[in-house]
């Protein structure tokens, strides 16, 4: 036995010398195959075993698998001072200059100004509420007193979403797109934020002081001042002896935050089925007299419909609100004098870099 023992020292530190010898990771890989892989010197050595007396198996078998273990350990040391080489510059490196800075990233200005229209409600105490952009008639329409064959269902030109069933009818009859213009079904891209509103009143009772910031969906062809996909704000303010003043104040103070201390506001007299009376808000500073205008189209609001609180299950005769919303695009088309809305959705760094 003594014969076979002393091949084990000498192939494993000739083996340990042609792993520490290796220039290279090819180097390396080719060493390992030849001491320690399948068809390796060394790992020829476990295959005489079966040749040795039965009672000098053990000892000889203790000495090759140490062996062994040595000869994995120094591979794996010997990898890891060639990758950290190769990863190094072939030239000298001075590491007391100053580093490359990365460029930090900026908030979209949609987001920047939604950021800014939470701040300023959230002075008032509201609350920031959110809902799906998935959407089903009800809550999308019918809660709000706008019935199947009301005229401002039409006018806002809805996302419906056909079921299954829907499309292959569709597919059948050789007609394209899962998305209609005539609802075959319930389900829908949210047309307005207004939808989140019934969704709080049902889970909540009064008194409610909501915003509601998010996107939504109308079938609009694309253009300097109109695209399919947008972003609006909604508020809601609903307790007891709530009146058009407290809505006037509140509209006041919040573009005052937005557009600057100079703001004036005004209401016009309009119609929304979910409110009553209803109006349109204009405003006016020293950017919309530069534009040679002396006011200008900014919102839509009014008191909450009767019918809307009986809907949710709150009593008309005890709690009044407002509600108002309006388009983020549009406050941040006037606050940077941006005249196309669609440079907002065009990824373009070079406009993005300017806010």
């Amino acid at each position: 036995m003594g014969g076979f023992l002393d091949e084990i020292e000498p192939l494993k530190q000739t083996a340990l010398a042609e792993l520490q010898a290796a220039a290279n990771l090819a180097a390396l890989e080719q060493a390992k195959g030849a001491w320690i892989g399948p068809n390796g010197k060394f790992t020829a050595l476990m295959k005489r075993l079966g040749a040795l007396p039965r009672e000098e198996r053990p000892e000889a078998g203790k000495l090759i698998n140490a062996g062994k273990v040595a000869l994995e350990a120094a591979l794996a040391d010997r990898r890891s001072d060639l990758e950290l080489a190769a990863a190094q510059p072939g030239y000298p490196t001075d590491f007391t200059l100053p580093g490359r800075r990365r460029g930090l990233g900026k908030l979209h200005p949609l987001t920047q100004v939604t950021d800014d229209i939470v701040r300023a409600f959230r002075k008032l105490g509201f609350a920031v509420a959110d809902g799906p952009e998935i959407e089903d008639e009800y809550h999308c329409f019918d809660a709000l007193n706008t019935p199947a064959d009301h005229p401002a269902r039409d006018a806002q030109d809805t996302f419906y979403i056909a079921t299954a069933a829907t499309a292959a009818t569709a597919a059948t009859a050789a007609q394209p797109a899962p998305l209609q213009t005539r609802p075959t079904s319930g389900t829908l891209l949210r047309t307005h934020t207004s939808s989140v509103q019934i969704r709080v009143m049902e889970r909540q009772p009064p008194p409610v002081r909501i915003i509601v910031p998010g996107r939504v969906f109308r079938r609009d062809n694309a253009d300097a001042t109109h695209n399919p996909t947008f972003h609006q704000v909604e508020g809601l303010y609903v307790d007891q002896g709530v009146t058009v003043g407290d809505l006037k104040g509140t509209v006041e103070f919040v573009f005052r935050e937005l557009m600057g201390s100079d703001v004036k506001i005004r209401f016009r007299p309009h119609y929304f089925s979910y409110t009553e009376p209803s109006y349109e808000i204009d405003f006016a500073n020293a950017l919309v007299k530069k534009m040679g205008k002396e006011w200008l189209e900014i919102a839509g609001c009014g008191m909450v419909h009767p019918r809307v609180f009986e809907n949710v299950g709150y009593d008309p005769e005890v709690w009044t609100g407002w509600a108002f919303g309006f388009g983020v695009e549009r406050i941040a088309m006037l606050r940077y004098a941006i005249n196309d809305i669609r440079l907002f959705y065009e990824n373009d760094v070079r406009f993005l870099h300017q806010f």
